[in-house]
């Protein structure tokens, strides 16, 4: 989720808004970080068996990872990312079995050296890489992470009390990285099929992570283990710990993929006003469903999980921190007032479950796939909620006011660099100007659907997106994705009258931009137009150009030149 620039100055929580002019200097570390180095690109991340101890008494961690990867090609040096101030114990090759205390591997496992350069360490392998071969690296390691000061905004772990005194610990690491707080390959292009997740927590607190519970062991010395396994594919950053005094209510939503258990767990104290703000995501689930496919996560289910932040699309246990109240904390983004119709963490973040988590960018540069398709899903649901075609309309056209245009909307490659906050409002109504391009809402849907189907559980670059909304709308949608996504320009159309003869051109646009756009030339219709960068002419029977019109839902300006 993460608002970034735009939605932030509305709310008041950002001093000083990105400049258009921002020169950015990336480093050997965000090199290391962002890129599929010599470390990374030889070996694939099979699975993930994570065990931490979390200690809210100082504000540390314990544990290790066990990382079973896959021999892509032969290689003998491999790249682990863990940040500072995290400190690695040691690191062993091989065997079957872990003591975390100890830092020890049983299975006639291998002591491993390896140097530290910033946030990345480099393991030398005590043996020749055979391809196609699994193998295993356990990372023992402790320290106290890096804490989130504004959560979920700046990240870490979030260490505080609820308002009866209780101990409430999560974690919220989008941007800065799921080696924030846990070892691993921090490298967004490469998905464990599978991960453990054990949390041991002191009583009575106890942890609610991804995927299925699958046991709860009181360990005899005031903490307990809670063991969460998510069987598909998950983001490094989704995985998360939510630890706190939880209650919890189970349901079974019939779905287009079956059963689909949806899990609840609110602070104890908040039972009652979850239960009535939360049967917002049963709606919320059948809307998305509709328009987007099949959830993707029934073997994980749906979780919603009371969290000390605003909320953050951790998958199958989505973290929440709306207040229990609709909009977002209490506010309407669009201004309209659809906005205060429903939850604004409920739907935006459960979009991500398709957007972010079922695709997910290989690269931090094209986060535009996560929130540009989120902020948009926030107008096809209040389509879904109202039954009105115009009320989606409505919402996404008055996000607009949001738009900053600091910088573009997709950042430099392989450096971990976000681009504009704009990839919410200023992508959501992209989406919703090629909708009107496509000119016929099945089509659309198909199009959201078969996205969501074609790339099930993968990441994708920008290029893919690109190509595969061009290839099933028949349309040529290259210059209208450069203009909105690598620039900071809205389009233009300039215009003029002579009699009963309307001039147009585009201004203000890349080079060949030539999307087509709808106007009125009479009073009571519409007609599609398609300008290009050099006037062109049309006859018109308007009265004069007070009279004249562009489609709302076009993201375009109008502007009248000349005489």
């Amino acid at each position: 989720m993460r608002h970034r620039v735009a939605v932030l100055a509305l709310l008041g929580l950002l001093a000083t808004p990105l400049s258009a002019q921002e020169t950015r200097h990336f480093t050997h570390a965000d090199t290391l970080r962002g890129s599929n180095g010599p470390g990374r690109s030889w070996w694939d991340a099979a699975f993930y068996d994570l065990h931490v101890r979390v200690m809210p008494s100082d504000s540390s961690i314990s544990g290790w990872n066990g990382i079973t990867y896959r021999v892509l090609r032969p290689h003998r040096q491999m790249q682990i990312d863990l940040q500072k101030p995290l400190v690695v114990d040691s690191m062993v090759y091989g065997g079957d079995a872990a003591d975390g205390k100890n830092g020890r591997s049983a299975g006639g496992a291998a002591r491993l050296s390896y140097r530290r350069d910033g946030n990345a360490f480099f393991v030398t392998l005590p043996e020749p890489q055979r391809v196609g071969a699994l193998n295993r690296v356990t990372v023992y390691y402790h320290g106290k992470p890096i804490v989130a000061r504004r959560p979920p905004w700046d990240g870490g772990f979030i260490w505080t009390r609820d308002s009866l005194g209780n101990r409430w610990v999560a974690t919220a690491v989008e941007g800065l990285g799921a080696s924030a707080w846990w070892p691993n390959k921090d490298y967004l292009a490469d998905e464990p099929d599978s991960q453990r997740i054990a949390i041991t927590v002191p009583d009575p607190m106890m942890d609610v992570s991804n995927g299925r519970l699958r046991s709860v062991t009181a360990n005899g010395d005031g903490t307990t283990t809670y063991e969460w396994f998510v069987a598909d594919p998950i983001n490094n950053y989704d995985v998360a710990v939510n630890a706190g005094t939880y209650a919890h209510w189970t349901q079974v939503y019939q779905g287009e993929d079956g059963p689909l258990t949806m899990d609840f767990w609110p602070l104890k104290y908040h039972l009652a006003a979850a239960r009535k703000q939360w049967a917002q995501a049963v709606p919320m689930m059948r809307c998305f469903e509709h328009w987007f496919g099949p959830y993707p996560w029934y073997r994980d289910g749906y979780k919603l999980v009371e969290a000390p932040h605003l909320g953050m699309e951790h998958q199958s246990a989505i973290a929440y921190g709306n207040r229990f109240e609709n909009g977002y904390l209490g506010r309407d983004l669009s201004g309209t007032g659809w906005g205060l119709k429903w939850d604004f963490i409920i739907v935006h973040e459960s979009a991500h479950e398709w957007w972010g988590n079922n695709i997910t960018m290989k690269d931090q540069a094209d986060m535009w796939i996560h929130e540009s398709f989120a902020a948009y899903a926030e107008n096809l649901y209040t389509e879904c909620q109202t039954g009105s075609r115009e009320a989606g309309a409505d919402y996404v056209i008055g996000t607009r006011r949001l738009v900053q245009n600091d910088r573009p909307i997709i950042a430099p490659y392989g450096v971990n660099a976000e681009g504009s906050g704009d990839m919410y409002y200023k992508g959501a109504n992209m989406l919703h100007t090629i909708r009107q391009l496509v000119n016929d809402d099945h089509e659309w849907r198909m199009i959201l659907r078969g996205l969501n189907r074609t790339f099930w559980h993968q990441t994708v670059t920008t290029k893919q997106i690109e190509d595969y909304i061009s290839r099933q709308s028949g349309l040529k949608l290259d210059k209208v994705f450069d203009e909105y996504l690598r620039t900071t320009m809205i389009p233009v159309l300039e215009y003029r009258f002579e009699g009963d003869t309307l001039s147009y051109r585009w201004s203000d646009v890349v080079s060949g931009f030539d999307m087509p756009v709808r106007v009125r030339l009479a009073p009571d219709s519409w007609t599609l137009i398609h300008p290009t960068e050099s006037w062109q002419r049309a006859p018109t029977t308007l009265p004069g150009p007070a009279a004249f019109q562009v489609d709302r839902n076009f993201y375009v300006t109008a502007k009248q030149v000349g005489g």
